[in-house]
């Protein structure tokens, strides 16, 4: 399932560069790896990869406070944030660490959210995998994220006239800083599938951001059939009564069986065909990255998902180049014991499908998408 649309990945400068440092679930390879292994596939084709601007400071005042701007760059410069600074806007912790090229690498990811929507505007499905930090607040960061480039993106397609914008959000953390950010604004519609019970424990069934978010908080061990399942039974049906003008979707990959922080079992090819779909629902898309701490898990499912959503077949196995890359990743969440061997030799889950459970069937109904419009 391929859209007839050209597809765009932005990737390259600062996006992926600096570290979050020693022992932070951040701490790994994740765009660097992604580009590295579409390189060594032939999956890179002229003109396909645009580099990842950077928003300048009025660009991000569009959304966040220029006071929390300001102090985020004088923190990074310094190099320590005051215990004022730590409480006020959530720099300097362990969470959301100072590190040099902090303010590039956020600004980036808003830069590229950016340029996503208005290629997408010009008739592409654009994929920018280091987007989807959608924890991050107007004047505070949270959850490892600085800024919040889904809502940027978003805000450029209302600008542009559009009135039906659907966002959804397939990482395993509920987007609360996107939906919060959208409540008041009648163009724009959220879905969210993510772990019930699970930071930042928001996001319940009964939640409607305001009347136009629909949230479903699936249980541990959330597999491809019951993703199929909340897809058919109201994710979609839900889309075609909409009729968006325009998707943007987060697809974190902590809801991947194997990830560290996370306790979903989805394979990457259910996302990919889950996001798939939603590509196909409106005419304007955009696909942005988001979560995910398992170096090996993130790097095969956004290049399969770049590979997918540009008409590239998926090979069975690897080509000695892409294992070489693979297999020098490395992980201090994960036990060696714990590594996957087909983690470095193929791009594709095995499916992982089985008996739609009795708690997710009510979920569809207690969210109440069958009714939403």
């Amino acid at each position: 399932m391929r859209s007839s649309r050209s597809a765009l990945l932005i990737g390259g400068t600062s996006a992926d560069t600096a570290s979050f440092g020693s022992g932070h679930p951040l701490a790994i390879p994740r765009v660097a790896t992604v580009l590295a292994l579409c390189r060594a596939l032939g999956w890179i084709a002229a003109g396909e990869l645009r580099d990842c601007p950077r928003a300048c400071a009025r660009q991000l005042s569009e959304f966040h406070s220029p006071e929390y701007i300001a102090a985020l760059r004088a923190a990074e410069v310094a190099g320590i944030a005051t215990i004022e600074e730590r409480a006020r806007f959530g720099i300097g912790t362990r969470e959301n660490p100072l590190f040099p090229g902090l303010f590039a690498r956020a600004a980036a990811t808003v830069g590229g959210a950016m340029l996503a929507a208005e290629l997408a505007l010009e008739g592409h499905v654009v994929f920018h995998p280091a987007g989807g930090t959608h924890h991050g607040r107007p004047a505070r960061a949270s959850g490892f994220c600085y800024f919040n480039d889904p809502v940027f993106a978003l805000r450029r397609l209302a600008a542009r006239g559009l009135s039906r914008i659907l966002y959804i959000d397939l990482d395993a953390h509920h987007c609360d800083g996107v939906q919060n950010a959208l409540q008041d604004d009648a163009r724009m519609h959220t879905v969210s599938i993510h772990e019930a019970g699970r930071w930042p424990y928001t996001g319940a069934a009964e939640d409607r951001g305001g009347g136009r978010s629909i949230n479903f908080p699936v249980p541990k061990g959330f597999h491809d059939g019951e993703l199929r399942f909340v897809m058919d039974a109201a994710v979609l049906p839900y889309a075609r009564r909409l009729r968006p003008e325009a998707v943007v979707i987060t697809c974190g990959t902590d809801a991947l069986s194997g990830d560290p922080l996370c306790a979903l079992a989805l394979s990457n090819g259910a996302l990919w065909t889950a996001v798939q779909e939603l590509v196909a629902a409106a005419p304007v898309a955009v696909v942005l990255g988001g979560g995910g701490y398992n170096p090996w898990t993130v790097a095969r499912c956004w290049t399969g998902l770049w590979g997918k959503l540009s008409g590239r077949r998926l090979p069975r196995r690897l080509p000695a180049a892409a294992e070489r890359i693979l297999a020098g990743l490395s992980c201090d969440l994960i036990d060696d014991e714990a590594i996957d061997p087909s983690w470095q030799r193929t791009l594709a889950d095995p499916p992982r499908d089985g008996p739609v459970r009795r708690a997710v069937v009510d979920l569809v109904r207690r969210a109440g998408a069958e009714r939403a419009a």
